[in-house]
């Protein structure tokens, strides 16, 4: 069969797509990581390492060394010793894949047991993993959202959010301003008298969704100020509200001991989502509920009954993260995280630059314009430093920005050089004619 239409059609689309900006353009390929002795030997630096560099990056397209600011491993566990050692033992006991899904013959013992500690590292009675974070939105919001259900949704959740929504067959939907508390609770009075043409409760459960930070500000959710509003208006539906936070960049990286937004605003959703892929440096995506909401998900979750889980050796992988997260060293990781933070974004205020400050690693730089952050973008990577760029559409116009990201690898060596890069960047602006 011809493939001549569908590639013409593909080809406008393509075109379509850099005419708007929203092109993401050719992906970069890491060929070769160069560690210093101390993230091989799986510790902090010293003080005299700390004035040095961190990791530095090879491309496959030049032999420069880059700087990677655009990294989710929050905690660099992606690089730790122990965590690599987890999945190799892994690998030699259970083979490279599970061989089916889950409720074949796919579930191994590594797999329960990182169910099991996600569970208790969260306070839940339960957990479920998944093969990815936008995996397990997928395949948990469709399965608790019906024909009776109003689902509330912040206008930043990110995208696995809002296409779960639309795969969903709810009664409505509403969709808040970012962080807007007063309209959400606005939205919940009005529904809570609404009744259909026959008499009858139009809307029987609601399900309130919100990302816990949000990946393109590093802002988060008020938790504890939602889960307060939702059970001011839960008598009124039959259902009652549910709350739920995907929480992917918040676990590991956010709150005292990592255990993310909920921790941060002392509080706790109904249902909670995440990710072993950033923080915890590994791969795959868990959901943690009460044990009725697991079990059911189990049975009917197409996205967990249809889909290979994560690797055993991944799993345990996944376990050595959460030990060493629980740990001492977790613990002074995430006090390295946060002071390396601060110095970035005291750095970038220093310097005249906007940015939203907040103690999560990411810090965008805003810029409010295409053309200048494409300039910017390419004088980073000129002076080796990969950074991401965000226009519009995948931001609103006026809010273009820059995301850095910062990680617990970096030293401040690493940080005074990035700054160092910005602030040449202004001074070769102003020469500008």
């Amino acid at each position: 069969m011809s493939l001549e239409q569908l590639n013409a059609y593909c080809t406008s689309k393509l075109a379509e797509l850099k005419e708007r900006g929203a092109h993401r353009g050719v992906e970069k390929v890491i060929a070769q990581i160069t560690l210093p002795d101390w993230v091989r030997n799986g510790r902090l630096p010293t003080p005299a390492e700390d004035e040095n560099f961190g990791p530095r990056y090879l491309l496959a397209s030049d032999e420069k060394a880059y700087l990677l600011m655009n990294s989710n491993s929050y905690l660099g566990l992606a690089l730790h010793p122990k965590v690599i050692a987890a999945e190799e033992e892994g690998v030699k006991h259970f083979g490279t894949g599970p061989g089916a899904v889950r409720f074949i013959s796919g579930t191994y013992q590594p797999h329960v047991e990182l169910e099991k500690r996600l569970a208790a590292f969260h306070g839940r009675a339960s957990a479920m993993i998944y093969s990815a974070a936008y995996a397990t939105v997928m395949g948990v919001l469709p399965a608790l959202i019906d024909e009776h259900t109003l689902v509330v949704s912040d206008q930043l959740n990110h995208n696995s959010i809002i296409n779960a929504i639309r795969l969903s067959h709810s009664a409505k939907k509403e969709i808040y301003p970012h962080l807007d508390m007063a309209e959400l609770e606005r939205i919940l009075s009005t529904y809570s008298s609404g009744r259909n043409a026959a008499g009858e409760p139009e809307i029987k459960r609601v399900l309130v969704i919100t990302d816990g930070i949000f990946s393109m500000r590093g802002d988060y959710a008020p938790l504890d100020k939602i889960v307060a509003i939702c059970r001011k208006y839960e008598q009124n539906f039959a259902e009652g509200i549910i709350t739920v936070a995907d929480d992917s960049h918040g676990v590991g990286a956010f709150g005292q001991t990592g255990r993310g937004t909920e921790e941060y605003t002392r509080s706790q959703v109904d249902i909670l989502i995440a990710t072993m892929g950033k923080a915890l440096g590994v791969n795959g995506g868990y959901i943690v509920a009460s044990a009725p909401v697991i079990d059911y998900l189990r049975q009917v979750s197409p996205f967990y009954v249809y889909s290979n889980p994560i690797t055993p050796s991944e799993a345990l992988a996944a376990t050595g993260s959460v030990e060493i997260l629980e740990s001492k060293e977790g613990l002074a990781r995430l006090a390295r995280l946060r002071e390396l933070t601060a110095r970035f974004e005291n750095g970038l205020t220093e310097l005249g630059f906007e940015t939203i400050p907040g103690e999560h690693p990411v810090t965008p730089l805003v810029v409010r314009d295409t053309q200048q952050t494409a300039l910017l973008i390419e004088y980073l990577f000129q002076n080796g430093i990969l950074a991401t760029g965000l226009n519009y559409p995948v931001v609103p116009k006026g809010d273009e920005e820059i995301r850095f990201q910062i990680n617990a690898n970096h030293t401040i060596g690493d940080i005074d050089y990035l700054l160092s890069v910005l602030k040449n960047f202004l001074a070769h602006s102003r020469s500008r004619p």
